[in-house]
């Protein structure tokens, strides 16, 4: 016998309010503070260690759109820091998994995805659907490309980074009590050359250091939208979770002429067109038959105590801290391929490599390094 189903309007709006009761009778905070969380909307760039936190929290909060930027899939490493995802999404979108996820959270908002690589050529276009932006991303070239881009559209950027044991927050292009404005380049004006700071694939991260900073980033967006407490406007917050200490530092502009900001998204494309986009990333398989065909010269920069160790035809051990004898190397083969454990350090190889040699040879980095291929030891001898 089929089952009745019971609707009544008051019964609708006590679950809607019953959702957010607890935040809602906060003192200062209230139902007016919840209609402007329901009227904001957030793009989260970047669905990992730190944006997974951050988006639960503000799905839970009742953002009213929320969108998500990431073109990546789930792995096995993911997973210690990444709790949105399981075991059993590996090799699936970010995105999918997160946005199913966050729905069954709260079905009340809207959310957006966007499996796409976020680059110069579609950063306005998404950004100008925002509100509000995080930064989740973890390398430099994204954090200048969003910084850039968040000025020319005078868009809030909350951001965020973790490494090692330690993390930081910050808000970039909000006014102050006096009217100023910062953004990410009056800490840092220039970016650093290509794979001279490690990131977290390199240096490591404990997985609860992005849960904690991605729940702060979420917050500081809270206090933002509803305009409570005091967030971090010109400002940087770092944290040390060894010893549970965070010190707080005011940014101020930097001097006339310390950096360039794009004026026109024409010239935002034209300062961040990367260099790596000519350089090819292949896969595990690919690397594997230029090795057997003898044309290509196999070039490994990681340190000597990384592992596995590889034995493959034609390759040389040259690590990134020696590089200059990268640099003296004198190559007579028609193919170069850099390998690294995270394909971060071979595209700075790369970069390098294909500098000295303009267009006479192909070079090629192995697109996430040994790391991604579990099976790698079969390509060895």
């Amino acid at each position: 016998m089929p089952q009745l189903q019971f609707y009544h309007p008051f019964l609708e709006d006590k679950m809607k309010n019953e959702r957010y009761q607890r935040q809602e009778i906060l003192e200062g905070f209230g139902v007016a503070a919840q209609e402007l969380l329901s009227k904001a909307s957030v793009l989260v760039i970047g669905a990992g260690g730190l944006g997974c936190p951050a988006l639960q929290y503000l799905a839970g909060a009742g953002i009213g759109k929320l969108g998500i930027i990431d073109h990546d899939r789930i792995s096995l490493s993911n997973l210690h820091r990444q709790v949105l995802y399981s075991t059993a999404d590996i090799g699936r979108l970010k995105v999918d998994i997160a946005a199913q996820h966050l729905a069954a959270l709260n079905p009340e908002i809207s959310i957006n995805k966007y499996p796409v690589r976020l680059d110069a050529n579609n950063i306005i276009e998404l950004f100008e659907k925002y509100d509000y932006i995080l930064d989740g991303t973890d390398n430099f070239e994204s954090r200048y490309l969003i910084n850039d881009a968040c000025i020319l559209l005078n868009k809030p950027l909350v951001f965020a980074a973790v490494s090692g044991f330690e993390g930081q927050l910050a808000i970039f292009g909000v006014e102050d009590q006096y009217g100023q404005k910062t953004n990410y380049r009056d800490i840092f004006p220039i970016p650093p050359g290509e794979g001279e700071i490690p990131n977290c694939a390199e240096n490591g991260v404990l997985g609860v250091l992005p849960g904690i900073i991605g729940i702060m980033q979420a917050a500081e967006a809270i206090k933002l939208i509803t305009r409570i407490g005091q967030p971090l406007v010109n400002s940087i917050l770092t944290y040390n979770l060894l010893q549970q200490k965070g010190y707080e530092i005011s940014i101020i502009p930097s001097p006339a002429g310390s950096y360039h900001l794009p004026s026109s998204a024409a010239e935002l494309i034209q300062i961040h067109q990367t260099k790596e986009e000519e350089i090819e990333e292949i896969d595990a398989a690919k690397l594997a038959k230029l090795a057997a065909d003898g044309q290509a010269l196999l070039i490994d920069v990681r340190e000597t105590t990384e592992l596995p160790a590889l034995d493959l035809p034609n390759i040389v051990k040259i690590p990134m801290s020696a590089i200059d004898g990268l640099l003296a190397l004198e190559i007579d083969q028609p193919h170069i391929v850099l390998i690294c454990q995270h394909g971060i350090r071979s595209m700075a190889a790369a970069a390098l490599l294909r500098e000295k040699y303009s267009n006479t040879k192909k070079i090629y980095s192995l697109k996430g390094g040994i790391a991604r291929y579990p099976y790698f030891y079969s390509l060895t001898r």
